[in-house]
């Protein structure tokens, strides 16, 4: 497994995401092209996982990683401050795919009404997931 294909799978997660409610808006998508961008994913290539299926799912091996891609989906599923069941159903399901406590999942959705713009501090969500690990 490359890097490259590491990275094409964590953004084809994020895409599956969006487009679990139907509606992929510009504020959703310019959100992932922001972390494709970081890493160094070109443009066309992000473009392309949009209309492919073919992105193999890689897991991040690092638990640290794991719970990293775990914060972005969060973040992604409140950028139009809206969630629709199903995106919350994706996201538990990739979670469980990466291996992440469901509790730790339900805590961080529970924590996520108690901050602005329902954004969980990145120490925070480390911390849950340290306490369902411990």
């Amino acid at each position: 497994m490359s890097e490259k294909e590491q990275k094409l799978s964590l953004l084809s997660e994020m895409i599956a995401l969006i487009q679990a409610d139907h509606v992929v808006n510009e504020q959703e998508y310019n959100f992932i092209y922001a972390i494709a961008k970081h890493m160094s994913v070109p443009k066309e290539d992000l473009d392309a996982l949009f209309n492919s299926k073919t992105a193999k799912y890689i897991p991040p091996t690092p638990e640290s990683e794991r719970i990293l891609q775990f914060h972005r989906l969060v973040l992604l599923m409140n950028i139009d401050e809206q969630q629709h069941p199903n995106e919350i159903k994706r996201l538990k399901e990739f979670g469980l795919r990466m291996g992440l406590s469901p509790f730790a999942m339900d805590r961080v959705l529970q924590t996520m009404d108690n901050y602005p713009n329902r954004v969980v501090p990145p120490e925070i969500l480390v911390n849950i997931f340290k306490t369902y690990y411990n």
